[in-house]
């Protein structure tokens, strides 16, 4: 479903990411972790098209994303740290706007349904956004992700801020969407959240993919050490 080969971004003489090579298939959650400049967010925003790699390709659902970008917005959903909504709309109105642009039609019963499916409290459905905490912001994200029957879900450190009761609730989100099958990669500082809800985990430094582990054959302590020594690269090695 996520098919990145050789990927490359340069910035003039800065590398922003060197040769990543990743795959996500289907009902499978990666986390890639790594701290800030790592290129985790350049990931993202290649295999959003957003923009252009210096060399290689990214693959949404086997479309080139670079060659068909529109074509492959179809397939997935995007949940960044802050999800914009129009504040002035209530949940229901924003994610009739947002599936509408995906060109999907639903009565109001179909739309309040997919907010219960992503744990959004009813009484909040006719409030304005701009009342809403994160924790329920990220809710109707959720809620915009099953409207549009995403088969991708790209996520860019959507638990950052977050009390641990709703980034527990987020992550029970994403296993609901495992189960449909969605392909979903996601890009955090959270280790534990990540040992938690991925399948497999990345970690990124300096715009390289240093390391990748399958969730079930590591420890939350082993994870934690290679991911404390990867990040202090240089000094290991002097």
């Amino acid at each position: 479903m996520i098919h990145i080969n050789n990927l490359t971004k340069k910035y003039k003489k800065f590398t922003a990411l060197s040769d990543l090579n990743l795959k996500v298939n289907e009902s499978e959650i990666y986390c890639l972790l790594g701290a800030n400049g790592a290129g985790k967010t350049t990931t993202i925003n290649l295999l959003l098209g957003f923009i252009e790699p210096s060399s290689g390709n990214t693959f949404i659902n086997t479309i080139n994303v670079q060659d068909h970008p529109q074509k492959s917005k179809q397939y997935l959903a995007y949940i960044p740290e802050n999800l914009m909504l129009y504040p002035s709309l209530n949940a229901i109105e924003n994610l009739d706007y947002f599936s509408g642009i995906a060109n999907k039609k639903f009565s109001k019963n179909e739309l309040r349904a997919f907010l219960i499916e992503a744990g959004l409290q009813e009484d909040a459905f006719n409030k304005p956004v701009s009342k809403y905490s994160k924790g329920m912001r990220q809710k109707v994200g959720i809620a915009i992700a099953l409207a549009k029957d995403a088969k991708v879900l790209l996520l860019d450190e959507p638990t950052s801020g977050l009390d641990p009761k709703a980034s527990y609730e987020f992550g029970l989100l994403l296993q609901k969407l495992r189960a449909k099958g969605v392909a979903t990669l996601m890009a955090t500082h959270d280790i534990f959240r990540a040992k938690e809800v991925a399948t497999h985990i990345g970690i990124m430094k300096e715009g390289v993919l240093r390391h990748e582990f399958k969730v079930d054959e590591i420890s939350l302590s082993e994870l934690e050490e290679v991911y404390l020594k990867t990040m202090d690269y240089k000094t290991q090695d002097a």
